[in-house]
């Protein structure tokens, strides 16, 4: 089930959230945030975020916000994290689907990615069939903490038809 996140569901899913940003694989926040400033960012920054719950656990969360403000205000941006073991079950895929519905209800016409880390190959196969293109790579954009400087895409689809 996807559901509004609330404060109680992000601090269950904090230990997920921690060990990603730690990784320093995927995304590009600070490795010491706190609880706290990780909220913040994620739920309360934010137009809306979103919790995958099964079974009273949170397996995943999503953010979406506007990507920029006024004319370029129609194109919404997203986060998305799942948990080491839930990967694998489709709920990246099932939060993406999701996000692009809410997208769609709250006003947006598209979705852009700004920074999805090359070597992440399984977002960026995932994110391409849902038919997001990658439409820009900026080069060395990412110090990934195993491979060094790698690239970044940025992905973008159009949501109305």
């Amino acid at each position: 089930m996807i559901r509004e996140i609330t404060k109680a569901d992000f601090e269950s899913f904090w230990p997920t959230f921690s060990a990603v940003i730690q990784a320093q694989e995927t995304y590009a926040f600070d490795p010491n945030m706190t609880l706290e400033q990780a909220f913040a960012l994620w739920c309360e920054s934010p137009l809306k975020a979103f919790a995958f719950v099964e079974n009273d656990v949170v397996l995943g969360s999503y953010y979406i916000k506007p990507n920029a403000m006024g004319p370029s205000s129609h194109i919404c941006n997203c986060g998305y994290m799942v948990s080491s073991e839930a990967r694998g079950k489709g709920i990246a895929r099932l939060m993406c689907e999701h996000s692009q519905e809410a997208a769609l209800r709250l006003g947006f016409d598209a979705m852009q990615f700004n920074s999805v880390v090359s070597s992440n190959e399984v977002a960026v196969k995932l994110w391409e069939k849902l038919g997001f293109q990658i439409i820009g790579t900026i080069p060395k954009a990412y110090k990934h903490a195993h491979l060094g400087l790698v690239d970044s895409y940025v992905m973008y689809k159009w949501l109305r038809t």
